[in-house]
């Protein structure tokens, strides 16, 4: 078996059956979940704040992931600390102060990810590897469920996974965006080990349980 971590993405659940999808997911064997956070600046698009990570919280045990995809993450870092995040991300290109915020999140009592956008190069968080406990490398420009898979974004994932190696470190690779059964493996191979999916979960044709095991079935079959 190839183990994996999958990371539900909410963006993409009823959110009429909010907590019932939820219970469903991590019945069928769930992970973690994963909140989307966007400001309407950074990214083009306008999602959920603490209040929404609260939420989750309430409904669920299950680590919570925290992608922040704002301007001036540090203003909001506490914030979703107290709400409950148990990892919380933040961009290479969200501003100067990056080094600094991913010291704040750890002192915070969260585990650190920095992310990158699928233009942005693996070397821009070479002085940030020793801080974080993941990366986050965007297969999709970021701001929108449902868009497809950039699979040009593989190389990068194959020179980060290097670059930890190189360090000994024990960070792990997250991939976000347009990841299903089909493009799972292509991640997988290029070092990839935690998957976060929105669509091909919450909106799989079979359910939310099947979705999730249709992941693990595609990761069991590399070779």
């Amino acid at each position: 078996m190839n183990p994996i971590t999958i990371s539900a993405s909410i963006l993409s659940a009823n959110w009429a059956n909010f907590a019932d999808q939820i219970h469903i997911a991590e019945e069928g064997g769930l992970d973690w979940i994963h909140v989307d956070v966007m400001d309407g600046s950074f990214v083009p698009n306008i999602s959920m704040g603490p209040f929404i990570l609260k939420t989750c919280r309430q409904i669920t045990n299950l680590p919570l992931d925290v992608h922040l995809m704002i301007e001036k993450p540090e203003r909001h870092i506490e914030a979703f600390a107290e709400a409950g995040a148990d990892r919380l991300g933040i961009h290479i290109e969200s501003g100067p102060n990056v080094y600094r915020t991913l010291q704040e999140i750890r002192a915070l009592g969260c585990s650190p990810t920095i992310v990158l956008n699928p233009g942005t190069p693996a070397q821009s968080i070479s002085s940030v590897l020793e801080l974080i406990d993941m990366v986050l490398v965007m297969t999709v420009n970021p701001g929108f469920s449902g868009q497809k898979f950039i699979p040009e974004t593989m190389g990068k994932v194959e020179e980060i996974s290097r670059m930890l190696k190189e360090r000994n470190s024990n960070a792990i690779i997250q991939v976000d965006g347009g990841i299903s059964q089909d493009t799972l493996p292509q991640a997988y191979k290029a070092g990839a080990r935690c998957f976060v999916s929105a669509t091909s979960l919450f909106k799989y044709t079979d359910g939310i349980a099947a979705g999730i095991q249709a992941l693990r079935t595609a990761a069991d079959q590399i070779k």
